[in-house]
């Protein structure tokens, strides 16, 4: 929409609308500015490192253990483990066309020795120009895309992505429920396209801080990014004060701890570590009614913790799920499998009651206002 600059000729809604799009287009600006230059750094990066594999003068120290060491290397840059490292080559080998449409900027940056960009075998009437592709997907879109080896499902998946205006999670649905072979065998595919896009978690004009390739492009920490809604901070602090104050051995640790489990990234909500009880103890916040879908995941991270951060001197880790609604609070330990009988006897004697901790929630629900 042309803003009207007259400002003279404008009532107050026009004022508000005015204001209202400007505010539109340079968040959309915005949003496609960071999104293009963090899918450009992660093409160069996988384009050095292919680069690097055919014609590095060392290239035969590394061998395979190239991104192992590469990766070693460059902790400082988030997500540069072994695996993402892999994952950026991977999207260089698929999308060398790229380099076609890189900024005048960035043309310094191109690998002296790097190949005229070849499109592979699909039609190129299922290619997208590569404009097109980086300035509507978004890389978190290409990361999914990536684990596609087969070229014309990826092109497929391209066009539904930008087509549908599919989120990344909409996206991953989609492929995990196999939409493209539903497609292949489906007599009627105008139909299952239909059917496919009904109700679909699209992509918004707000820049997603929350896409941990943002924030960390960004430079940004996950608790500045993955902040709760005002009522769970309140709570969040006072969850933390009240267990702390107990005097039973509890020392904090984290807030919000990110955790990598597969390709997804979730968020424990307060983690501490029991002097006395030498274990772990995360804290999983609910403003919803208990589910098991909830004991299920703080299960998983204690699972994911009990393998990946547990010592030998340590015990097996233990959760707290903290469910409250506007009618009451419920809390419940969860164990990950932990002989139950073995965890009443040896841990709840050190760990607050049920009835105490659901009375401070209860309590401080009404101090917060929460109705």
């Amino acid at each position: 929409m042309k803003p009207n600059k007259n400002i003279s000729n404008n009532d107050f809604s026009k004022l508000v609308e005015t204001i209202q799009n400007i505010n539109k287009e340079f968040v959309l600006q915005t949003k496609k500015a960071v999104n293009i230059n963090l899918t450009l750094r992660s093409w160069f990066i996988g384009a050095y490192i292919h680069e690097y594999e055919l014609n590095g003068n060392d290239k035969a120290k590394y061998g395979d253990k190239l991104l192992t060491e590469l990766a070693k290397n460059l902790k400082q840059i988030k997500n540069s483990n072994r695996r993402q490292l892999y994952r950026y080559l991977r999207f260089y080998r698929f999308y060398p066309q790229i380099m076609e449409i890189v900024p005048p900027l960035f043309l310094k940056y191109i690998p002296e020795n790097i190949e005229s960009p070849i499109v592979g075998a699909v039609s190129p009437q299922l290619h997208f120009s590569p404009k097109k592709l980086i300035s509507t997907l978004s890389y978190s879109h290409f990361d999914l895309i990536v684990d596609i080896d087969n070229e014309e499902k990826r092109a497929f998946y391209e066009m539904e992505t930008i087509k549908g205006n599919w989120s990344t999670r909409e996206l991953k649905r989609q492929i995990n429920s196999l939409y493209y072979e539903r497609s292949g065998l489906s007599k009627n595919k105008v139909k299952l396209s239909k059917v496919a896009n009904n109700s679909v978690d699209k992509e918004t004009i707000e820049l997603n801080i929350r896409d941990p390739f943002i924030f960390e492009f960004l430079g940004l920490k996950p608790k500045e990014v993955m902040s709760e809604s005002h009522l769970e901070n309140e709570l969040l602090n006072n969850i933390q004060e009240f267990l702390l104050e107990l005097g039973h051995g509890f020392c904090f640790e984290a807030r919000q701890k990110r955790i990598l489990i597969g390709r997804t990234h979730n968020y424990v909500d307060l983690v501490f570590y029991h002097r006395v009880l030498k274990c772990h103890v995360l804290v999983e916040l609910k403003l919803a009614e208990f589910t098991h879908e909830n004991i299920g995941q703080l299960n998983t991270y204690i699972s994911w913790y009990k393998e990946n951060i547990m010592t030998d001197d340590d015990n097996p880790p233990i959760g707290i799920l903290l469910c409250t609604n506007k009618d009451h609070a419920l809390v419940k330990y969860a164990t990950a499998g932990m002989d139950n009988n073995l965890f009443v006897s040896k841990y709840q004697l050190e760990l607050p009651k049920k009835e105490e901790m659901q009375s401070f929630i209860t309590e401080k629900l009404e101090e917060i206002g929460y109705e």
